[in-house]
């Protein structure tokens, strides 16, 4: 595993953040005209096929056997289930309430992996998971109006355990290089999640306004990047620590909220974002003397 502070790893690690904060808000504009599930399905289907064209200018070396079977499985929990869950949460709970279950994919992530033997248990990575979360639920801070409806709140749950888990699932692929393994995993999950559209009844329908379909476009073409580099933080980093870059996207993507589409930043950004931060640094950034577990 990479030192948390080899450059190359770390310049990943904040181009993720960067990537992803910036696609949350793309989403964000797309979901407001194009079903959850439809829309994310256009989103990797597009960037399916421009990463099987990257591996094909490339010549890189498509997973085969147990390497493609563990890529696959990659795409259904980073793509199929995690997305899908994440999206159909999203309608019936509020930004604040999401917010927080999906900043406890660090936790998750620890936990699952101890329980699958593939790191051990530290006290530092379940603190910097705290103060994360903590910092999260600040940024986030909304009393929930009504009665929270209890299959959303457990399709979010899904969802971070699907991301924690995808995590893990990466970790498990030993020789595929980031590229061909999103080409598989995008393929896969981006078929299931259109076959998920289809059945619940979703508008197939394309983006009527010119805004709305370059949001798209600007998502399908930094997808690709956005997965390839997540894929290379976590084979170098610990699946826990990598985990981190989801709580970090918020700080990018409230600011440019605010710029692309006239939200106001309140003084909760100010507060929790500095937990945010310190959570990141005591549970992934700061030196580590604990061992990983090698991978099964």
């Amino acid at each position: 595993m990479a030192a948390p502070h080899d450059r190359r790893v770390l310049i990943a690690f904040l181009a993720v953040v960067v990537l992803g904060g910036t696609n949350l808000v793309l989403v964000v504009e797309v979901t407001r005209q194009l079903d959850p599930l439809w829309g994310a399905a256009l989103r990797f289907l597009g960037a399916a096929l421009l990463t099987l064209l990257a591996v094909g200018i490339f010549r890189a070396r498509l997973p085969r056997g147990r390497e493609l079977a563990v890529s696959a499985l990659y795409g259904v929990l980073a793509f199929t289930l995690s997305f899908g869950l994440f999206f159909w949460g999203t309608r019936r709970v509020p930004a604040g309430i999401a917010s927080v279950i999906i900043g406890s994919v660090p936790l998750l992530t620890l936990l699952l992996a101890v329980l699958q033997r593939l790191e051990r248990f530290r006290v530092r990575g379940v603190v910097g998971a705290v103060l994360a979360i903590s910092g999260i639920a600040v940024i986030s801070a909304k009393p929930p109006s009504g009665t929270l409806p209890i299959l959303s709140v457990l399709a979010l749950i899904g969802a971070a355990a699907a991301a924690a888990q995808a995590a893990i699932t990466v970790r498990r692929i030993r020789v595929a290089e980031p590229l061909p393994v999103n080409a598989v995993g995008m393929a896969v999950g981006s078929v299931l999640l259109l076959m998920g559209a289809v059945v619940t009844g979703e508008s197939l329908k394309a983006p009527s306004s010119v805004g709305v379909g370059l949001a798209l476009a600007v998502m399908i073409v930094t997808s690709p990047l956005l997965f390839v580099l997540y894929v290379f933080v976590v084979q170098r980093w610990s699946a826990s620590a990598a985990a981190y870059q989801l709580v970090l996207f918020p700080l990018v993507s409230i600011p440019l909220s605010a710029l692309l589409l006239d939200e106001r930043i309140s003084a909760s950004l100010l507060l929790g974002g500095p937990l945010v931060l310190l959570g990141v640094w005591v549970g992934a950034l700061a030196p580590d003397r604990s061992p990983l577990v090698a991978a099964d």
